[in-house]
């Protein structure tokens, strides 16, 4: 139930990440080309919602499996040296993580100390920025999630899309509905030419 909810919690959260980020480029585009005017902060408010989009996003990929990968090797390989070799790439992800987490550390204090603005509005950088903190911290917490389900043997790997797999499915059901509105068609066509003759 808790996992449901907070599953939500964070589609609902990216969904509006990206309806602010389309509406305000729209408006954009719309005052600069039809009133010959803008809105002077929304080139940098539109880059800052993207990069929240772009890090929460990346964990939330984690977790429901839609990143992008090649494992068409790994796959045919015995089921222990795949899994072994997983827990070396999970390793190595979460060093990466953990890296750009304490660089994002670093960069987010300093920016604190400095007391540095936006440069179109008056808010302190280090709060809008905050998500490079946030997005690495939950990086790591679902890549931890995921090393855990592999110890267990609940997975056996990352869960890639397989962009192929999805693309035969959406042809064959493709196929069965042009066969399907064939063969509806057929019925009608035939009593017509029934009609014909008589």
């Amino acid at each position: 139930m808790v996992r449901k909810v907070v599953t939500e919690l964070e589609e609902t959260f990216l969904s509006l990440l990206l309806v602010s980020m389309t509406l305000l480029v729209f408006a954009e585009v719309v005052m600069r080309f039809g009133f010959n005017a803008g809105i002077h902060w929304a080139q940098e408010v539109t880059l800052l919602i993207a990069a929240w989009f772009v890090l929460y996003g990346a964990s939330y990929g984690i977790k429901a499996g839609v990143h992008i990968g090649v494992d068409v090797f790994v796959k045919l390989l015995p089921k222990k040296i795949y899994r072994a070799l997983t827990i070396i790439a999970l390793g190595l992800c979460l060093t990466y993580a953990g890296l750009l987490l304490y660089g994002s550390w670093i960069y987010l204090s300093k920016m604190k100390m400095i007391g540095i603005e936006l440069e179109d509005l008056p808010i302190p950088k280090w709060t809008v920025m905050s998500i490079l903190v946030i997005g690495f911290v939950m990086l790591i917490i679902r890549l931890l999630q995921l090393g855990l389900k592999i110890i267990k043997g609940e997975v056996n790997g990352f869960h890639f899309t397989d962009e192929a797999e999805e693309s035969m499915e959406i042809a064959k059901e493709l196929q069965a509905e042009q066969s399907q509105r064939a063969s509806e068609g057929q019925g009608p066509q035939q009593d017509q030419h029934k009609g014909d003759r008589s």
